[in-house]
């Protein structure tokens, strides 16, 4: 199968978070040469591939096969591709089956190679991504066998194919703040207590607030105000209760704990309740490694680009990756159209791609 009917074939798949429309069962038949373990929880369907070439390190390309749902408006069916002016338009051409098709091939295509290569993909990381890919990691883990490196092919680059190399992740805490007063007649305010008024004075302490300058490889974690609300939407009733949420995309020196902290000292002697979740945890492997180091040269030497080393998007898999001590990276294609309607890839990103991930697995 060529690359391009293998991505036609990976597009076909109506996999809608959690559903992988049997995708996994095409690709582990197609990858016919690896071992292949499946490690399904609940809804999530996960797939874990390896072979053993060598005694040298363990290289993972890591991926997820479901895509957002489609929407509407689009100018063709989103699950039935099409090719036009060098673009391919399907759902997931650039989330990211562009990535898990690049390295599939790649890895089929592999006939020595010094270590492992591996391959874990999931049907639920566009979703609450709580039995995806996770598990596959923690399976590794118990088995001993978790990666030295990770490859995760999200679509990284900017403007042009390979002008950015994504080597961390910012955090990502959400916060649910409730301001109590007391509820009142407009035209008795004396009688209420108005937290709308109680929050107007800390609200510009509050919105926009910068925890840290940031550093080289993050950018300041910042906190911003996602929704605030108060009252009945009627004009004589006195709100009781103000609701406030944000969210902070924090770096490495920000914790919920900071943030935690700032809020009580800002609310101190109010009544207030505070909720706080962190979803995803920061990372970076550091610039110097040898993943990184190896990614650019070849990157380089495949497009001409000098990619530019980044932290910056939300939240993907490579944090699991991260969390479990792998040292772990993200390059794939150009990201400006992911979830969009009428989402559409250049093949030849594709084909570049799979060049990197193939001179990656040479010269590893």
């Amino acid at each position: 199968m060529t690359l391009q009917n293998l991505f036609l074939k990976l597009l076909r798949y109506k996999s809608i978070t959690p559903n992988d429309d049997n995708s996994l069962e095409f690709i582990e038949k197609y990858m016919s040469g690896f071992n292949a373990i499946r490690l399904d929880k609940n809804d999530t369907k996960n797939l874990l591939l390896y072979k053993k070439f060598g005694d040298g390190e363990h290289l993972c390309f890591a991926g997820h096969i479901d895509v957002v749902p489609p929407g509407v408006g689009w100018d063709s069916d989103p699950f039935e591709p099409i090719i036009k002016d060098g673009y391919i338009y399907a759902r997931g051409s650039q989330d990211m089956k562009s990535g898990v098709c690049a390295f599939l091939q790649a890895c089929k295509d592999t006939q020595n190679f010094r270590g492992t290569l591996s391959i874990v993909l999931t049907s639920d990381e566009e979703g609450d991504a709580k039995f995806g890919t996770i598990e596959v990691l923690k399976y590794l883990k118990d088995k001993n066998f978790l990666p030295d490196f990770a490859i995760v092919a999200e679509p990284t680059s900017e403007d042009t194919f390979g002008d950015a190399i994504r080597i961390g992740r910012r955090g990502s805490i959400n916060g649910v703040l409730e301001i109590f007063g007391k509820q009142g007649h407009a035209a008795y305010p004396q009688k209420s207590l108005n937290p709308v008024n109680l929050i107007a004075p800390i609200l510009d302490s509050l919105a926009g607030h910068y925890f840290d300058d940031g550093d080289d490889d993050f950018a300041p974690s910042q906190l911003v105000i996602t929704d605030i609300r108060a009252g009945m939407e009627v004009t004589n009733v006195t709100p009781g209760v103000l609701k406030l949420m944000f969210n902070v995309r924090n770096g490495v020196k920000t914790s919920k704990e900071d943030i935690q902290n700032y809020i009580n000292f800002l609310f101190k002697g109010l009544d207030y309740n505070l909720s706080l979740y962190q979803s995803a945890k920061s990372f970076v492997t550091k610039r110097d490694s040898r993943i990184v180091k190896l990614l650019q040269k070849i990157v380089k030497q495949t497009t001409n680009i000098e990619p530019k080393l980044n932290t910056s998007g939300g939240t993907s898999d490579a944090r699991l990756f991260a969390e479990f001590g792998v040292k772990t990276v993200e390059l794939g294609v150009v990201n400006n159209r992911i979830h969009a309607i009428n989402e559409r890839c250049k093949f030849q990103e594709i084909e570049d791609l799979k060049k990197v991930f193939d001179r990656i697995i040479e010269k590893f």
